[in-house]
C-alpha cells in the first residue's frame, strides 16, 4: 500500500478512531466516576453503525464486550462478597477491565484491529 493510500485511509477513519478513543477514556474514567462506564457503552451502541465495516468496528465490539462481562463479574462479585470470595472476584474484575482498556488504547493508537493476529 502506498503512503498516499495509507494517509487517505487514515483521514477517513480519523473520526471513528477519535470516537473509540473517547469511549476508552470514558471506560477508564469509570474507575473513578462509575457512570462514565455506562455512558461509554451507550455511545458504543448509538454510534455502532457509523463504524460498521471499518477496522474501528472491532474496537467497538471489544468495548461493548468489556462492559457486559465487567458488569457480569461485578454482579457475581457483589453477590459473593457475603462469603468474602466476592472481594477477590471484584479485584480480579478491576484488573481484567483495566487490562482491556489499556490493550484497546494501545492497539487503537497503533491503528490495529482488536481481534487480528498479533505480528
Amino acid at each position: 500500500m502506498s503512503e498516499e493510500t495509507a494517509n487517505a485511509i487514515q483521514a477517513v477513519d480519523y473520526p471513528a478512531k477519535k470516537l473509540a478513543l473517547i469511549v476508552y477514556a470514558l471506560q477508564a474514567a469509570g474507575f473513578i466516576l462509575g457512570i462514565t462506564f455506562i455512558a461509554a457503552v451507550v455511545v458504543n451502541y448509538i454510534k455502532k453503525d457509523d463504524v460498521k465495516g471499518s477496522w474501528v468496528e472491532s474496537h467497538f465490539r471489544w468495548q461493548i464486550r468489556t462492559f457486559w462481562f465487567s458488569l457480569l463479574y461485578t454482579v457475581i462479585g457483589v453477590i459473593l462478597s457475603g462469603v468474602l470470595i466476592g472481594f477477590a472476584v471484584l479485584a480480579a474484575n478491576m484488573v481484567w477491565t483495566l487490562y482491556r482498556v489499556i490493550k484497546g488504547c494501545i492497539r487503537l493508537s497503533e491503528g490495529r484491529e482488536m481481534y487480528a493476529e498479533s505480528k
